[in-house]
Order: structure tokens, then C-alpha cells, then sequence
């Protein structure tokens, strides 16, 4: 029912509903949307293909084959040719559709709507008030933390905390079992610095073969003609047959 004053042409009237300007302000509850899946994507973001796993196909059916095929007579490859053919049937049931007539209007009633009247008023119950106000409270919020290591919007100095002693062991307690110096076996001098020659005294040695080789007083130096000038020695051989062809050199 309206109520209030005219203004103008337009009279306020009750809201149907709450209105969202008449109460405070909501807080921040607004709805980010998600970045993953494909339903209601943040469209700033980038979506990546989806895919969709889908089981095997089920064995064809030998069943389902279609045979041969009934061509009537009347196909023909421009179509269906036949004479027209007619059928007897009911007269088609016709839907009236009944409207109200004249008198079950009334138009005495129309006058509230039609022509200007006072505002009227009338009693009712109060109504039940929406709940509209589903915003946490300021005690639900976490104020970020100023000092230590976790804080947001200040910097942080360096922390350092005082622990008790380890039950592993003392400070002196070899606890990865690793060879102490005496394990390992002490390398030769002679392998990172210079190395000084070596002798050994052995066996006489075998005679290599059986040959016996000519020693130096085998050899006569006083008949050596390869090196030193010698006298023309003159020998003695047979004499040469009279047709032996003799050496014929061309003089041009």
C-alpha cells in the first residue's frame, strides 16, 4: 500500500524488497573468480586446453546391418509417381476457447486507479526484516603481525633463538663414521715429485743364438782397399773365343 507525500507526478511507495542503500556497507566480500577449471574461468588469466578421458567403444553389432532394401513399384529416380488418393475421415474437433464477457468486469472498482483519492492507511503486523548484514565481524580479521620474521608490511631484523643441546651427540662424536687420517695409505714420493734413476745388479745375461761372429783379429786392415788408393791389380783369365761378337758402338 503506498504512503507519504506526491512528488510531483510520482508518489514513494513501500520497497518490494530490501533496498541495499538504505544499510551500510557490505565489506569486502566480493567473489574473485577462480583461475583453474573451465566453469566461471578468471578471464584475465590464460586457460589451458582441457581434455576429457573417455572409455573404449563398444564392439559393432553384426546385428545391426541393414539387408536388402523393398523398392516400390511407384519410385521411381525423380521420385514417387502415382495417382492422388483420397481418405474419409472425422470432422476436426474445433477448440472454443471461452472468455469472460462484459458483466464479469467491474468497473466501479476502478476508481482508486482511474481518479486521484487520499492516501489510506491500514494495520498490519510488523514485518520479519531481511538478513542482509553477513559480513564478518572486526574480530574475525587477522591483523598481519609487526615483529618477528612473519611480518607483511614492515621490515624484519634478523632473529636468533637459543636451542638446547642435540640428542645426536656431542660436538666431538663422529656421526658419519668417516676414516680418520690413518686410513688411508701413504703415497710414494716418487709419484708427484722427481724421481732419481735406479740400478740393479743381476745374473750374467744368456748368449742370444749360437752363430759365432768374427772377432777383430779376423779382420787384416792392411789389404783394405775401399777407402785408400791401392796399385792396379792384373789379373789372369782364359782367352775369348774368335766369334764372340765384339761391342759395336754408333758414331753419328
Amino acid at each position: 500500500m503506498s504512503n507519504g507525500a506526491w512528488v510531483g507526478t510520482w508518489r514513494p511507495h513501500r520497497p518490494r524488497g530490501p533496498v541495499m542503500a538504505q544499510f551500510t556497507s557490505p565489506g569486502p566480500k566480493y567473489y574473485v573468480q577462480g583461475a583453474t577449471g573451465y566453469v566461471s574461468h578468471i578471464p584475465t588469466k590464460r586457460k589451458a586446453p582441457a581434455y576429457t578421458m573417455h572409455g573404449s567403444r563398444p564392439p559393432p553389432n553384426k546385428d545391426c546391418i541393414p539387408g536388402p532394401y523393398e523398392v516400390l513399384s511407384s519410385l521411381s529416380h525423380r521420385g514417387r509417381k502415382s495417382a492422388p488418393a483420397y481418405t474419409m475421415a472425422g470432422r476436426p474437433r474445433v477448440r472454443v476457447e471461452i472468455t469472460p464477457g462484459p458483466a464479469s468486469y467491474s468497473p466501479e472498482k476502478s476508481n482508486k486507479v482511474v481518479y486521484k483519492r487520499s492516501p489510506m492507511h491500514s494495520m498490519s503486523f510488523r514485518t520479519t526484516g531481511a538478513k542482509v548484514d553477513t559480513t564478518p565481524a572486526p574480530n574475525l580479521y587477522a591483523i598481519p603481525e609487526v615483529l618477528g620474521p612473519h611480518t607483511v608490511a614492515t621490515s624484519a631484523s634478523p632473529c636468533y633463538s637459543m636451542a638446547w643441546k642435540s640428542k645426536l651427540g656431542c660436538f666431538d662424536e663422529d656421526l658419519h663414521k668417516t676414516p680418520g687420517p690413518a686410513a688411508y695409505k701413504k703415497p710414494e714420493t716418487e709419484i708427484y715429485k722427481k724421481r732419481a734413476p735406479k740400478y740393479s745388479i743381476g745374473i750374467k745375461s744368456k748368449v742370444i743364438g749360437d752363430k759365432a761372429t768374427p772377432g777383430p783379429a779376423d779382420y787384416e786392415l792392411g789389404k783394405v782397399s775401399l777407402i785408400k788408393s791401392c796399385a792396379p791389380v792384373v789379373t789372369f783369365g782364359l782367352r775369348h773365343s774368335e766369334y764372340t761378337t765384339p761391342l759395336i758402338v754408333d758414331v753419328y
